[in-house]
């Protein structure tokens, strides 16, 4: 697969765009850019600066003004501007719970008596522990420079019992972590940045030390992670003032005062570069740097072609359950007919997996995109991931629909400045179309590359709704997109 270019909007840390970490935090505090990402800190002590900012984050959305049914909600994440978000334009079924159905529950959620904090039931085949796949994701956030989800897994691993010094180790030093847990660490870290480059021999290494279900769980709660990055920061959520209420280890649930980020780094740790985000070692000695967009160019439909034709022959990785069994699981939730391979993988988990089965089919039924924009973006969305299972699925669904070879070829790029005919065959998108898919496309490469500027332009071209709902389904099939691929799933007869 390594020999196919899929293309990728990068996050490039380059030399020739370096200022001084206080360059960057100044022009911060005097304006937010609304046409650039966020800079990436290197180190430590700029990283803490970066994610007590965000507390200044601007709002992406302008949303009416509360109703007095929601000023008289008992539940005061109602009234927040990411849960009036999802109540005012997602279905009941959207929303940040659909992510993380294998991330596993706080111990502090689960001995939760608030009833605005569900307990999901628990599925006994999922192992993996809590803290473990806290600190997964917490690698996932820092490779995308997801500064809200990074905060809160800050947090998340103080109060498990983590000292600062063990999660500075996270950024820099794996060799204070066991064998297991670096295999696992390398894992989450390529299947965030570069799920087409994940291989046989990443799952061989997994195998050393965990079983195939567990190496599946670890996928799903890995692509969860890139699914709430792309939804905090598509969405524009502010950073909570209190941490999220996980202050550390002795914090009571409920305790909303404000705590700081900006805690001491010890000297062993304070000059330390990232070994996670990508292309540190062009940094030189700059702790924090600009984030540069940079596009390759396009991978050509005849080069998709012989991409799809090797994974309609490839052999899945990940075994999946028989179809009697599939079906046993799922219940109504299977289809007529063949069960998609996707559908056989979750099935290994009765209760999270059906849940998230449910997720996914509730994705294209309840959302108001029409099918064929939902397919064009899960088309787009799966190309940026160079996950092929993904993409020979969209390509068939663009196809169910009428969509010519030309036509899917469109797909490839988006931007206004395309030279010669690409341009005329461009126009054939219309524009409020072409906003929503670079929304998605963006999004997709990495949470931060997608500016305010480019989702105003989505607003103003079509609505907050198709804005969110873009967001939302290009944060759930980045999720699909990861755990098929991980599997090697061969694509459907």
């Amino acid at each position: 697969m390594n020999r196919y270019r899929i293309p990728r909007l990068h996050l490039v840390l380059s030399g020739c765009f370096l200022f001084a970490s206080t360059q960057l935090l100044s022009a911060q505090e005097n304006e937010w850019q609304k046409d650039k990402p966020r800079p990436t800190p290197v180190t430590r002590p700029e990283m803490k600066q970066l994610l007590e900012k965000m507390k200044e984050r601007p709002e992406r959305f302008v949303l009416p003004p509360l109703t007095q049914e929601e000023k008289e909600n008992p539940d005061p994440r109602a009234q927040s501007y990411e849960g009036r978000l999802s109540q005012l334009y997602l279905p009941a079924s959207g929303g940040a719970r659909g992510y993380l159905q294998f991330s596993g529950s706080s111990p502090r959620t689960a001995q939760s008596t608030q009833p605005n904090r569900p307990v999901l039931e628990e599925d006994p085949s999922v192992t993996l522990s809590y803290g473990f796949k806290t600190r997964l994701f917490w690698i996932a956030s820092r490779a995308n420079n997801c500064q809200y989800c990074l905060g809160h897994q800050e947090s998340k691993l103080l109060a498990v019992g983590m000292s600062e010094d063990q999660i500075a180790s996270l950024d820099s030093d794996w060799d204070a972590f066991s064998r297991e847990e670096q295999v696992a660490f390398a894992f989450a870290r390529r299947l965030t940045l570069e799920p087409h480059l994940l291989s046989d021999k990443d799952i061989d290494l997994c195998r050393e030390h965990y079983s195939e279900r567990q190496i599946l769980e670890m996928a799903l709660s890995v692509g969860g992670n890139n699914a709430i990055n792309r939804w905090k920061e598509g969405a524009g959520i502010p950073q909570s003032t209190s941490g999220g209420n996980f202050g550390g280890p002795n914090r009571s649930e409920g305790d909303s005062k404000a705590h700081s980020y900006l805690t001491d780094t010890s000297l062993a740790f304070a000059k330390k570069k990232s070994m996670i985000i990508p292309s540190v070692t062009t940094v030189g000695d700059v702790p924090i740097v600009p984030t540069k967009l940079i596009r390759e160019d396009s991978l050509s439909m005849q080069e998709i072609e012989r991409g799809l034709a090797k994974c309609a022959s490839r052999t899945n990785r990940i075994p999946t359950v028989t179809e009697d069994r599939a079906r046993e699981v799922l219940g109504d939730l299977a289809p007529e007919g063949r069960i998609p391979e996707w559908m056989k993988l979750l099935a290994h988990f009765p209760i999270a997996g059906k849940r998230q089965v449910n997720g996914f089919v509730s994705l294209e039924n309840q959302l108001e995109l029409s099918p064929l924009l939902r397919a064009q973006l899960s088309w787009v969305i799966a190309r940026q991931n160079g996950a092929w299972y993904s993409l020979a699925e969209s390509q068939r669904r663009l196809t169910q629909l009428g969509q010519t070879p030309e036509q899917i070829a469109q797909l490839i790029s988006l931007d206004d400045t395309i030279p010669g005919d690409r341009a005329k065959e461009n126009r054939s998108l219309r524009p409020e179309d072409r906003a929503l898919l670079i929304v998605a496309r963006n999004l997709a490469s990495s949470p931060v590359v997608l500016t305010d500027n480019q989702v105003a332009e989505g607003i103003r071209l079509n609505s907050n709704r198709d804005v969110v709902q873009t967001i939302h389904y290009t944060a759930m099939r980045s999720l699909f997109d990861r755990f098929t691929e991980a599997a090697g799933l061969r694509s459907e007869p």
